[in-house]
Protein backbone atom coordinates (compact mmCIF):
# COMPACT_ATOMS: atom_id res chain seq x y z
CA UNK A 1 0.00 0.00 0.00
CA UNK A 2 1.26 3.15 -1.23
CA UNK A 3 1.74 6.08 1.52
CA UNK A 4 -0.03 9.11 1.11
CA UNK A 5 1.86 12.14 -0.34
CA UNK A 6 2.16 14.75 2.89
CA UNK A 7 2.00 18.19 2.14
CA UNK A 8 1.91 19.81 5.21
CA UNK A 9 4.31 19.38 8.04
CA UNK A 10 3.11 19.79 12.09
CA UNK A 11 5.92 22.20 13.98
CA UNK A 12 6.21 23.58 17.39
CA UNK A 13 8.88 27.09 17.45
CA UNK A 14 10.62 26.80 19.71
CA UNK A 15 9.74 30.57 21.72
CA UNK A 16 6.50 31.58 19.87
CA UNK A 17 5.01 34.55 18.64
CA UNK A 18 3.02 36.78 21.72
CA UNK A 19 0.57 38.50 20.37
CA UNK A 20 -0.45 42.24 21.52
CA UNK A 21 -2.95 40.11 23.90
CA UNK A 22 -0.68 38.75 25.50
CA UNK A 23 -1.58 35.07 23.33
CA UNK A 24 2.21 32.78 22.55
CA UNK A 25 1.74 30.89 19.34
CA UNK A 26 3.59 28.31 19.25
CA UNK A 27 1.93 25.63 17.19
CA UNK A 28 1.65 25.63 13.45
CA UNK A 29 1.76 24.23 9.73
CA UNK A 30 4.16 24.17 7.31
CA UNK A 31 3.01 23.23 3.43
CA UNK A 32 5.45 22.56 0.69
CA UNK A 33 6.81 25.06 -1.11
CA UNK A 34 5.73 26.06 -5.00
CA UNK A 35 8.56 26.97 -7.75
CA UNK A 36 6.03 30.39 -6.86
CA UNK A 37 7.26 30.63 -3.19
CA UNK A 38 10.71 31.19 -4.22
CA UNK A 39 10.35 33.12 -7.37
CA UNK A 40 7.50 35.61 -7.20
CA UNK A 41 9.22 37.15 -3.95
CA UNK A 42 12.08 37.97 -5.85
CA UNK A 43 9.88 40.98 -7.66
CA UNK A 44 8.86 41.87 -4.48
CA UNK A 45 10.44 46.41 -3.38
CA UNK A 46 11.43 44.89 0.16
CA UNK A 47 13.24 41.56 -1.34
CA UNK A 48 14.78 43.87 -4.15
CA UNK A 49 16.12 46.57 -1.35
CA UNK A 50 17.40 43.74 0.85
CA UNK A 51 17.71 40.30 -0.57
CA UNK A 52 17.90 38.73 2.85
CA UNK A 53 13.92 39.81 3.42
CA UNK A 54 13.32 36.87 0.81
CA UNK A 55 12.82 34.71 4.10
CA UNK A 56 10.47 36.45 5.64
CA UNK A 57 8.57 36.73 2.45
CA UNK A 58 8.75 32.64 1.72
CA UNK A 59 7.93 32.22 4.89
CA UNK A 60 5.12 34.16 5.23
CA UNK A 61 3.93 32.23 2.38
CA UNK A 62 4.82 28.50 2.92
CA UNK A 63 3.53 28.69 7.04
CA UNK A 64 -0.62 28.32 6.72
CA UNK A 65 -1.09 28.47 10.36
CA UNK A 66 0.51 29.38 14.03
CA UNK A 67 -1.33 29.27 16.66
CA UNK A 68 -4.61 30.89 16.61
CA UNK A 69 -4.12 34.01 14.47
CA UNK A 70 -6.27 34.63 11.62
CA UNK A 71 -3.37 34.69 9.06
CA UNK A 72 0.73 34.58 8.80
CA UNK A 73 1.74 37.37 7.20
CA UNK A 74 5.38 39.26 6.48
CA UNK A 75 5.02 41.01 9.61
CA UNK A 76 4.29 38.15 11.75
CA UNK A 77 7.16 36.27 10.40
CA UNK A 78 9.69 40.01 11.29
CA UNK A 79 8.46 39.82 14.64
CA UNK A 80 9.64 36.35 15.44
CA UNK A 81 12.04 35.13 17.51
CA UNK A 82 15.59 34.94 15.67
CA UNK A 83 15.17 31.38 16.97
CA UNK A 84 12.08 30.86 15.81
CA UNK A 85 13.01 31.84 12.14
CA UNK A 86 16.12 30.07 12.16
CA UNK A 87 13.99 26.70 13.11
CA UNK A 88 11.66 27.56 10.15
CA UNK A 89 14.73 27.98 7.99
CA UNK A 90 15.80 24.85 8.74
CA UNK A 91 12.03 22.39 8.94
CA UNK A 92 11.82 24.23 5.21
CA UNK A 93 15.14 23.08 3.94
CA UNK A 94 14.44 19.99 5.12
CA UNK A 95 11.12 19.53 4.24
CA UNK A 96 11.41 20.99 0.57
CA UNK A 97 14.77 19.14 0.02
CA UNK A 98 15.49 15.33 -0.07
CA UNK A 99 15.75 15.91 3.98
CA UNK A 100 19.92 16.14 3.84
CA UNK A 101 20.34 19.48 2.61
CA UNK A 102 22.20 18.54 -0.70
CA UNK A 103 21.43 18.67 -4.20
CA UNK A 104 22.48 16.64 -6.51
CA UNK A 105 23.75 18.68 -9.50
CA UNK A 106 25.80 18.29 -12.46
CA UNK A 107 28.72 20.01 -13.62
CA UNK A 108 27.96 22.03 -17.32
CA UNK A 109 31.35 22.06 -18.21
CA UNK A 110 33.04 18.28 -17.38
CA UNK A 111 29.35 16.56 -16.44
CA UNK A 112 31.00 15.27 -13.25
CA UNK A 113 27.92 14.43 -10.80
CA UNK A 114 28.33 16.02 -7.34
CA UNK A 115 26.36 17.35 -4.00
CA UNK A 116 26.08 20.60 -3.42
CA UNK A 117 24.83 22.29 0.01
CA UNK A 118 22.35 24.37 0.68
CA UNK A 119 21.58 26.98 2.98
CA UNK A 120 18.77 29.33 4.71
CA UNK A 121 15.75 28.61 2.07
CA UNK A 122 17.17 26.44 -0.47
CA UNK A 123 19.45 29.16 -1.69
CA UNK A 124 22.90 27.42 -3.05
Amino acid sequence: MLMPFKTEIEFSLPRGFLDNDGTLHKDGVMRLATAADEILPLKDPRVQANPAYLTIIVLSRVVTRLGSLPDVNPRIVENLYAADVSYLQSLYQRVNTDGNGTTKVVCPQCEHNFETGRNGLGEA
